[in-house]
């Protein structure tokens, strides 16, 4: 009866603190653990969204640049190749100009020698007041092409030198002076009136030292002196002329005459 009693306590312990140890159990909640790995699965389904639209943005924004970068070294090609070509054309007229001028003062001096104009005086004094006056009404270009129309066309060599002293009054900065000057003394030359022409060439050699008539003004001198015997003058222009200017072609045509000087 003793043995009953005992197995029958510890049974109802046994059942007690099986009973507490329900009660103290945590309770875990199935469903709201459901939603908040939902929602964090929804929320990491957006970041990898935004991850993925903002590299697809990159590249595009990276392949958009390459095409600009491609383009903008196209242009600066073609730019540097319009430069060049245009360097070419510039320095094929520049040569152009000085073989024009060239063979021009050729037929000058030949034909200063034989030329013989006749004149009535008060026909030249009013044909000098109405060039300077037409002139004055003129712009820089058309004057200067004025002037240099009479000497290449209609050869009025006299009337020309009218006109390139009025030019040279009107437009004393013009880019044409250094031309202009040298086709006065050119003409001056040519006519025999070497003092003028000595003075026209030294404004060329003394204050247009960039200028493509440079050269050609040093020769020039050279042989205004030799006209005026003035030897030593002359072989000192020339020698100027060749240590300046040793490839240009009055440097060329200095040597012959500088070697009949100095021989």
């Amino acid at each position: 009866m003793k043995l009953n009693k005992v197995l029958f306590g510890m049974m109802f312990t046994a059942s007690a603190v099986s009973a507490l140890a329900v009660a103290k159990a945590p309770v875990i909640d199935v469903n709201a653990n459901s939603i908040d790995s939902s929602a964090l699965t929804e929320q990491l389904t957006t970041l990898s969204r935004k991850l993925d639209s903002r590299n697809k943005a990159q590249v595009n924004i990276q392949r958009q640049l390459d095409l600009l970068q491609t383009e903008v070294n196209e242009l600066r090609g073609a730019t540097e190749l319009h430069t060049h070509q245009l360097s070419q054309v510039l320095e094929r007229q520049r040569e152009l100009y000085q073989e024009i001028d060239r063979r021009v003062n050729e037929v000058l001096e030949s034909t200063s020698k034989a030329a013989s104009v006749t004149t009535n005086p008060m026909a030249t004094i009013s044909t000098a007041e109405n060039a300077t006056s037409y002139s004055d009404n003129l712009t820089e270009n058309e004057t200067y092409d004025r002037a240099l129309n009479l000497v290449l066309k209609d050869k009025r060599y006299k009337q020309a030198i009218i006109e390139f002293n009025a030019f040279n009054k009107s437009f004393p900065n013009s880019s044409y002076a250094p031309n202009a000057h040298y086709w006065l003394g050119q003409l001056l030359f040519n006519q025999g009136e070497l003092v003028k022409a000595n003075t026209a060439f030294l404004i060329v050699v003394n204050k247009y030292k960039d200028s493509t008539k440079r050269p050609d003004a040093l020769l020039k001198l050279a042989m205004v002196a030799q006209k005026q015997n003035d030897v030593k003058k002359a072989i000192t222009s020339y020698q100027k002329l060749l240590k300046e200017y040793p490839n240009s072609t009055a440097a060329k045509l200095a040597k012959p005459r500088l070697a009949s000087l100095t021989n």
